[in-house]
């Protein structure tokens, strides 16, 4: 997937760019480099000292791990990235929810979306900032992208969260379990259990196979759990950035192998479950051009209604903060 440098327009499917240096932007960028997926890692923050600082650290650890570049750059380095990944924004303080974020961060992205379209950025624009879903709109509607190249982050930790705590309480192996979280990355978000299985066998049935009977108490406690994790670590350590750094880490694999993957990703709906002009997580199928298509799911007509419910959340977020 590596595509002739010497051409202006082309990608480097080896070229990553990380907006923003702050725990979340750096440890992206350690993963990155422990990944392999890149030879090469731009790092630009509004603090060019800051990214600095992380690039040479960074690098420090490229003897154990692959020959590859990282450096603190500018805008003019990104045009032939083939992910730009913006972490950008103002910190989620304890007690505040990522919606309150909205104003401030929008106005940051108003900054930098710009100079994306300046330099002509031919590859997929991937949100991380919180309130995600709503950035993501913003940087559709700021960009001059397709909307298919324009995603978000979205719900692609919360359900990692979910398949690790369904593996705890089942005592299986969390990559055997199939589950999603959809919706917002927030406060509506939906945990799908009418899709959801372990190794095909329905959730139901597995969870009497290990001796679990009371449904409806575990899925609750479970789907709590798994929407209060950030505020629980935020509580305790002032930022979540480990768990998103691998979920970026992923999402980029689908991006650079072409992989068509299969993940929560947040991306503009076009009338999909009666819901239209609003980003919100879906399962959809990830490759290098971005979103190539969402994919249905199973979902009861309650799993319908919460998931319309949290669209109408983000369109009010939307109507009243962004144009």
């Amino acid at each position: 997937m590596y595509i002739n440098n010497n051409c202006a327009n082309c990608i480097n499917f080896k070229k990553a760019v990380i907006i923003g240096c702050g725990f979340v932007g750096s440890a992206i960028t350690f993963s990155l480099m422990e990944s392999g997926l890149f030879t090469e890692i731009v790092m630009i923050d509004s603090d060019k000292e800051r990214a600095e600082g992380e690039a040479l650290d960074i690098s420090h650890g490229v003897p154990f791990a692959r020959p590859m570049k990282i450096y603190a750059g500018n805008y003019e380095d990104i045009s032939n990235a083939s992910v730009i990944i913006i972490t950008a924004g103002a910190n989620q303080k304890p007690n505040e929810t990522r919606l309150d974020l909205v104003k401030r961060n929008i106005e940051i992205f108003k900054n930098i979306i710009p100079n994306i379209n300046f330099n002509e950025f031919k590859g997929v624009l991937l949100i991380v900032s919180n309130p995600v879903d709503i950035l993501t709109y913003a940087a559709i509607k700021l960009s001059a992208l397709p909307q298919n190249r324009v995603i978000g982050s979205g719900t692609v930790l919360d359900t990692a969260r979910l398949k690790y705590a369904i593996g705890r309480h089942l005592n299986v192996d969390s990559r055997s379990v199939h589950a999603f979280i959809i919706g917002e990355h927030g406060d509506s978000e939906i945990a799908a259990w009418s899709s959801a299985n372990i190794s095909g066998v329905p959730l139901n049935k597995f969870c009497e196979m290990r001796g679990h009977y009371d449904h409806n108490a575990a899925t609750e406690k479970i789907a709590q759990d798994v929407k209060n994790s950030a505020y629980e670590i935020i509580a305790r350590k002032k930022a979540t950035y480990y768990g998103i750094a691998m979920s970026v880490k992923r999402i980029c694999e689908a991006i650079v192998r072409d992989e068509k993957s299969i993940l929560p990703i947040s991306s503009m709906m076009h009338g999909e479950y009666g819901i239209d002009d609003v980003v919100l997580s879906m399962p959809a199928i990830v490759g290098k051009n971005g979103v190539e298509t969402q994919v249905p799911i199973t979902l009861s007509n309650n799993e319908i209604l919460e998931l319309q419910k949290s669209a109408g959340i983000l369109k009010s977020i939307i109507n009243d903060n962004i144009f």
